[in-house]
């Protein structure tokens, strides 16, 4: 009769603890990243008070089966469902992040690797890519041999906000293009100004700078156009060529720069004069680079010496400077035509050749952060550029269900789920990818619950019926006596 309280404590022992796991399920119902347990129960070891026996052909007798007396019930198992991914709940944000399929995210705090299926990252005061319980997000670092590729390597610590991530490299500009239409009836070409176009460019630093250009009509004949650069300005409108000087009294003066020449087309052009009272730039442009045309059509045939047998499409800007910032920029004049337009032109140059490459680019200032399906982090400029900043890693293992859970939505690796091999995967391998401005809700299934509750509390009150009802039977016992 007492075992049989004992066995309702039991019941009311392990029914109590599937409890207390269903009400910390219900208690994460939207708590990201959260994976549900359930709570498996076995009976524990009997008491046999008779054992098996056979058949007996000698005595005539059959075989018995033993008699056991069981002595309650135990907690078999607590198991995650770590597999089963939660519902996806978009946010927008570039650092909310969720995976799809069977990988975890690694993160480390105080020193130790941990995992978790929650994605909702921030920037730290370090640049750092954090979890909010202050985790470092960890992953590839870039291979300083190739920018546009990641080192799947030891993961460390993703500082995308670092502080020479924060802006893009300059560029020079190495290539240009002049486009347009020049009529030969265009009275401007004759004239002592000419016909004016604009080419602005960079040097290695990203100072951006205007190359005056102007084009006259030749007097040799109405097909050959002859263009020289009459001026270098740089970004506050103030010529290259020109030194401003101002004296204790104020007074301003204007003197040659230490940038005393360039060439053009293969012309040197080292005559240049700077007034010391207004700065205007006077330049000896009595050679002048040529741009030829066919006089039937009106197309382009070449440019300096080259003709129609040997055409030539290209000139070039040599800026000399000491030390020099910039690179030689070979301007293309292909696109040029010599059309009727009612005796209006039109010119405009362009930075780049004619597939966009050489354009060069000023210092970008970051802008964004986006990350792609393979967990590639890209910084996102204001000069167009985009540079590759790392590759969030993530983790699998052969039996996830034997991740401990250690809190603020961390895993920890134990014996049983499999080690942890310190490098990690590419969140595509396996056909899994990562999913940005989205994060993993939690799987809890409230129907699920509710309905484990029910079963749970009848449970319970079945049990504690069994120890009522000993007592009851253990009161008549008693009461034999009178």
């Amino acid at each position: 009769m007492m075992r049989s309280m004992f066995s309702g404590v039991s019941g009311l022992r392990v029914h109590q603890t599937r409890m207390d796991v269903i009400g910390n399920n219900i208690a994460n119902v939207n708590t990201i990243g959260f994976k549900s347990s359930t709570v498996t129960f076995s009976d524990i070891f009997y008491q046999t008070t008779q054992s098996a026996t056979g058949p007996n052909a000698t005595t005539g007798t059959a075989g018995r089966n033993a008699m056991q007396i069981g002595l309650g019930v135990n907690v078999a198992s607590i198991t995650a469902s770590i597999t089963t991914n939660g519902a996806a709940m978009r946010t927008d944000n570039p650092f909310d992040l969720m995976i799809e399929g069977d990988g975890f995210f690694i993160v480390n705090y105080g020193g130790s690797n941990y995992f978790t299926k929650a994605g909702s990252f921030d920037v730290d005061a370090m640049g750092n890519l954090c979890t909010p319980a202050g985790a470092l997000v960890m992953g590839w670092q870039v291979d300083p041999n190739d920018p546009t590729k990641t080192v799947p390597d030891a993961v460390s610590p993703l500082t995308i906000m670092s502080p020479e991530n924060l802006y893009a490299k300059p560029e020079a500009t190495t290539a240009a293009y002049v486009t347009g239409n020049l009529d030969s009836k265009d009275t401007q070409l004759t004239s002592e100004t000419g016909r004016v176009v604009n080419l602005t460019f960079f040097d290695n630093m990203g100072h951006a700078y205007t190359a005056e250009m102007r084009v006259w009509q030749s007097d040799e004949a109405t097909n050959i156009y002859e263009i020289a650069i009459t001026d270098i300005k740089d970004e506050s409108g103030q010529s290259i060529f020109v030194l401003k000087e101002v004296d204790a009294d104020g007074n301003v003066t204007y003197t040659n720069s230490a940038i005393t020449s360039f060439s053009f087309g293969g012309v040197d052009y080292s005559s240049i004069e700077v007034n010391e009272i207004d700065g205007k730039v006077s330049i000896d442009l009595t050679d002048r680079p040529r741009i030829t045309f066919n006089g039937s059509t009106g197309a382009f045939v070449s440019v300096g010496e080259g003709d129609a047998e040997n055409p030539m499409s290209k000139m070039s800007l040599v800026i000399n400077a000491d030390p020099n910032p910039f690179r030689q920029i070979d301007i293309d004049f292909s696109s040029l035509t010599m059309y009727s337009t009612s005796g209006s032109s039109s010119l405009q140059a362009y930075r780049g050749d004619l597939n966009g490459l050489g354009a060069g680019k000023k210092v970008g200032n970051m802008t964004g952060i986006s990350i792609d399906a393979s967990g590639r982090i890209y910084g996102k400029y204001d000069n167009g550029d985009s540079k590759l900043l790392g590759q969030i890693a993530v983790a699998t293992f052969a039996n996830p269900a034997g991740l401990e859970a250690i809190g603020n939505n961390m895993f920890a690796a134990t014996q049983n789920s499999g080690d942890f091999d310190g490098i990690g995967q590419d969140p595509t391998t396996g056909g899994g990818s990562i999913s940005t401005g989205v994060l993993e809700m939690s799987n809890v299934d409230l129907s699920q619950q509710f309905t484990d509750m029910i079963t749970t509390q009848r449970g319970f009150q079945a049990n504690s019926r069994i120890i009522t009802t000993s007592d009851t039977l253990l009161e008549e016992l008693i009461n034999l006596k009178r």
